[in-house]
């Protein structure tokens, strides 16, 4: 179940604020206050499902909390190294929505979940987070390589991983991310010949100063979301960076988009809804040589699956994006 956020106190008088989504979090100009997010569960096993959960170092930036789901001796699953959402500034792997879910959906779909622990803005302002996610996906294929012994080698990792079922996801930012770390994939390559097999994209949080259908549906939303990627990455160039835009001009062509299988989610009530629906359609039309899929969420917002994981539309969700890891 979902965390619900709770009233925070006034803001301060004597303090400039600089950003602010209520009841979630205020940013002051010399600090941040965070109501919702920063809640953390200890790993442990899961007593309905049997998935169990450890935590990881992976460097003085970054860690992870693994799932793995019950499984035969020697097994190996697929598996998909995962970016929480939070809008760069908000949420945690080890936040007790986060758990609850992985422990849901690494029983639901048979999968050994990495879900990535990165720095977040403002604190950390982006691109920290994209060397952290990127430093995590190294990490996790560091396990190719025989050579990598001792504390570099994670057993679960090591033994269970079938790495010919490599996925990349994400829910919001986390989507964003994703994306930005299949086409480094693409650019630079991964390390042992590491390849990803698929991307899903989970109501993902894209901007641009083009106008579509679904910024009406919550222009006041909008128009934080716009304002927070101006606070998150304070470099920005604004709307337009190609790190917010993937479709803008001078961005990398999606035709290189270092997988063979992508899975976009929209939920039809989200102002982000037609960022994602673009994203799809200008994939399929970039020259791309894979496999793209869409499905749509009749009537719900955004990371609604979070907020509400037991209605019907979440878990046809999760069975779709299980049946793509499966397939």
């Amino acid at each position: 179940m979902a965390a619900v956020p709770v009233a925070p106190p006034p803001a301060s008088a004597d303090d400039e604020i600089v950003y602010e989504s209520m009841p979630c979090i205020r940013i002051y100009k010399n600090r941040v206050e965070r109501y919702f997010g920063s809640e953390f569960v200890a790993a442990s096993t899961d007593a309905a499902t049997g998935v169990v959960s450890r935590d990881v170092v992976i460097s003085p930036n970054v860690s992870a909390r693994l799932y793995l789901p019950p499984l035969a001796a020697g097994a190996k699953l697929p598996i998909l190294v995962y970016y929480h959402g939070g809008g760069f500034c908000l949420g945690s792997a080890f936040n007790p929505t986060f758990h609850a879910y992985f422990n849901s959906f690494a029983a639901l779909a048979n999968v050994l979940v990495v879900s990535v622990e990165y720095r977040l803005a403002p604190e950390h302002p982006v691109p920290a987070a994209y060397a952290d996610s990127w430093e995590a996906l190294v990490w996790a294929v560091s396990h190719l390589s025989d050579s990598d012994a001792g504390d570099k080698q994670d057993p679960w990792v090591a033994g269970h991983a079938d790495f010919s079922r490599l996925y990349l996801g994400g829910e919001s930012a986390g989507s964003n991310i994703a994306h930005h770390m299949a086409m480094r994939a693409a650019a630079e390559g991964l390390p042992h010949g590491a390849q990803i097999r698929g991307l899903v994209m989970i109501h993902p949080y894209f901007l641009g100063t083009d106008k579509v259908p679904s910024d009406d549906l919550n222009p006041e939303a909008r128009e934080s979301l716009a304002s927070l990627w101006r606070v998150m990455c304070p470099a920005t160039t604004g709307e337009d960076d190609p790190l917010i835009n993937p479709f803008v001009d001078g961005a990398p062509s999606l035709a290189s988009l270092a997988c063979g299988r992508v899975l976009v989610c929209v939920g039809e009530g989200d102002v982000l809804r037609d960022r994602g629906r673009a994203y799809y359609d200008r994939l399929k039309a970039s020259g791309w040589q894979g496999e793209a899929a869409i499905w749509q969420a009749p009537g719900k917002g955004h990371t609604f699956h979070l907020l509400e994981p037991s209605c019907d539309e979440a878990v046809e969700q999760d069975k779709v994006i299980s049946d793509f890891l499966n397939r």
